[in-house]
């Protein structure tokens, strides 16, 4: 079994690595970075479709059943995001690209992860966490490649800005809370699955605090621009020219 599972890993990473290799090679003008970013978007969709799949369809669900037994696609679908994490955190490693709360969620969740996969049990919450965590990454990642194209200060950019902060908040904060209370009052997972679970929900926190004092700062900004403009409108309705200093 423990055979089974590394060749799964492995296979996995391999197969990211492919992918980044064949970005890379598609877009030779493009940085390095945005290859990675595009494996990451790639992995985000593909990790909600799926986890998403596991929580609502093909269960157990993980508000009533948390330290259940793995299913076999559970354990297919942590062992896809675990090759997909190994790949990304020795990326970030490498190229120094990411801070250190950054790689302490990457090394989270690898540790959770392979957790689950050894106990044979927790996949079920395991995977909740994935799609809360993977809910916000596309756009994220649509974010950063609208600021690389100079399309970011646009509606387009505003939109994904708002969507992005509302989901965290919304789903990372207030549904992982949920989930955090169901994973703690239920006798069934084990002690340290309970501690991992909370220092998950930490994590997210830090990155909460963060997202909303740029949200705050973005939202004064604009508001801001919107009295100048509005007071720019009325200079011009009632001379008939605007002021120049």
């Amino acid at each position: 079994m423990a055979v089974a599972l590394c060749l799964q890993v492995l296979c996995s990473l391999c197969g990211w690595l492919s992918i980044y290799a064949s970005f890379c090679h598609l877009n030779k003008h493009r940085s390095y970075e945005w290859s990675c970013r595009l494996v990451t978007f790639t992995h985000g969709v593909l990790s909600i479709v799926l986890s998403a799949y596991i929580g609502f369809i093909d269960g157990p669900w993980p508000f009533t059943h948390p330290g259940s037994p793995n299913t076999p696609l559970q354990v297919h679908v942590l062992c896809l995001t675990l090759g997909y994490f190994i790949f990304d955190l020795g990326w970030c490693i490498y190229f120094r690209s990411e801070g250190a709360l950054m790689l302490a969620h990457h090394t989270l969740s690898i540790l959770g992860i392979i957790m689950a996969l050894v106990l044979g049990e927790s996949g079920t919450e395991v995977n909740a966490v994935l799609f809360g965590s993977e809910i916000t990454n596309p756009l994220l990642q649509i974010r950063w490649f609208l600021r690389e194209t100079g399309h970011y200060h646009s509606f387009t950019g505003d939109v994904v800005d708002f969507l992005f902060v509302a989901l965290f908040t919304g789903v990372r904060i207030g549904v992982g809370a949920r989930l955090l209370f169901c994973e703690m009052v239920s006798p069934t997972p084990k002690w340290f699955v309970k501690v991992g679970g909370v220092a998950m929900y930490a994590v997210s926190w830090c990155f909460m605090f963060s997202i909303w004092r740029f949200a705050w700062k973005k939202s004064i900004k604009k508001y801001h621009a919107w009295r100048s403009g509005r007071s720019e409108e009325r200079q011009l309705k009632h001379n008939g020219h605007l002021k120049t200093h």
